[in-house]
């Protein structure tokens, strides 16, 4: 069945909310089985943890063997293979750079009454990330998360890495050495947000829990929200491109399907003004599946998911690409920069032709976490302001607050204040009554 869809067709609007702004993500109600394990782990602390790993990851674990050893994290680059070593050590190097550049700086001025009036900031002391399992070791993942906080000069950092039978990548051990890391758990699950946020005897709690998980992982995040932070809710991985007809068929097909490939909710949608370039377009994804390793799943993706929309100009596609606020946007077009100012809602967006969203996921430098689901629309991909906090300063002299002591206690009797009054009033020659 063509997955073309017409912009113009009577039905749009009803194809493009069905098709487009559905949710992706399986309806199971895991909150009460995930606030169970929380209220357990907070209760038994270790023995929990390890009960829950023995269960669902056929691990046996002791609190002495949950930590990886340091040497064994050290050693892990010894068995990696050296091509993609040197590929993870580029990608480290990019990702702190780009990140380093983000950083903000503190600031202080005084203005025209003389208050003294500024800002700084400061890293949270400690925060844990999660690596999710799964059938791909997402080792890109692990740097993408760190390194951003490694910059914003995070002291403690916490991986919790599921490691179901007792198998484990040498890669994501090799990634964690790589980025400064030798605190790593062999635990994952609604267990390891758990220790992570209560801390165990042998895990302590840190402040702040990032990276992505099933939806075991985001029921406990969303739980723990507020006795420890975290980054986002990730949902399902997506991707829109925009595209002319001057594009290679074949180039589109690859992008859409890098997304599909990740989940079966995955989402990949191509905006393009050309029927003829759609058509195109579809007849390559059919044949990259024929070959793709992970076809089965992106197949599942790509019918359930997936869309082409034909728009009558390249210029309507940025009104539909702002109500999807993809997790991330493709501008495959000879003129990127111009549509790119156009776009309001988007977690990342790739310009040009040569410019790939998998590029994005390994080496380009921004971190790879970004928002999905139409969250784009009020939150941002990961960065050093995720582990950063903004404390404002404030400072006034007699002089100063003589200027403003008038206005403030006016504002606090006006709220039926009256210590908030007198708080002020007292330092100066006011009366501290009315």
């Amino acid at each position: 069945m063509t997955k073309i869809i017409d912009a113009s067709d009577a039905d749009f609007e009803n194809r493009f909310r069905k098709l487009i702004l559905a949710s992706r993500e399986e309806k199971s109600n895991v909150d009460g089985v995930v606030a169970a394990i929380l209220a357990d782990v907070k209760s038994r602390g270790d023995v929990a943890v390890i009960d829950y790993t023995k269960r669902w990851d056929s691990l046996t674990l002791t609190p002495a063997t949950m930590r990886f050893d340091k040497t064994e994290i050290a050693k892990a680059e010894k068995r990696c293979d050296a091509a993609t070593l040197t590929a993870l050590k580029t990608a480290a190097a990019r990702i702190e750079d780009y990140h380093r550049r983000q950083m903000p700086r503190d600031a202080f001025y005084v203005d025209e009454q003389g208050v003294g009036l500024g800002w700084r900031w400061t890293a949270v002391a400690s925060a844990g990330l999660y690596v999710p399992g799964g059938t791909a070791a997402l080792f890109s993942s692990v740097l993408m998360n760190a390194i951003p906080a490694k910059v914003a000069g995070v002291s403690r950092l916490v991986v919790t890495l599921p490691t179901p039978n007792g198998a484990t990548n040498p890669l994501m051990l090799a990634a964690c050495h790589i980025a400064g890391i030798d605190e790593v758990y062999r635990i994952g699950g609604a267990q390891a947000i758990a220790a992570l946020a209560y801390g165990t005897a042998t895990i302590a709690p840190v402040d702040k829990i990032v990276g992505p998980g099933n939806a075991y992982v985001a029921s406990a995040k969303k739980q723990v929200f507020g006795t420890v932070g975290i980054d986002m809710v990730a949902g399902p991985s997506e991707v829109t491109v925009v595209a002319e007809a001057d594009n290679d068929p074949a180039w589109i097909a690859a992008d859409l399907l890098a997304q599909a490939e990740h989940d079966a909710s995955s989402q990949s949608v191509l905006i393009t003004n050309d029927f003829a370039f759609a058509a195109r377009v579809e007849s390559a994804i059919a044949d990259a599946l024929k070959t793709l390793p992970r076809a089965e799943v992106a197949r599942a993706a790509w019918e359930k998911h997936g869309a082409i929309i034909v728009v009558k100009k390249l210029e309507d596609a940025i009104v539909l690409v702002d109500r999807i606020a993809p997790e991330h946007l493709e501008l495959a077009v000879a003129d990127p920069q111009t549509l790119t100012g156009r776009v309001r809602h988007a977690g990342a967006i790739f310009l040009g032709r040569h410019t790939p969203e998998a590029i994005g996921d390994y080496i380009a430098g921004p971190s790879h976490v970004l928002p999905t689901s139409g969250t784009a629309r009020f939150s941002s991909g990961l960065g050093v302001f995720d582990f950063l906090k903004r404390t404002s300063l404030i400072a006034c002299d007699s002089s100063s607050l003589a200027k403003l002591d008038r206005d403030a206690v006016a504002m606090a009797r006006a709220e039926e204040l009256e210590a908030h009054a007198r708080s002020v009033a007292i330092r100066s020659n006011r009366a501290s009554q009315p």
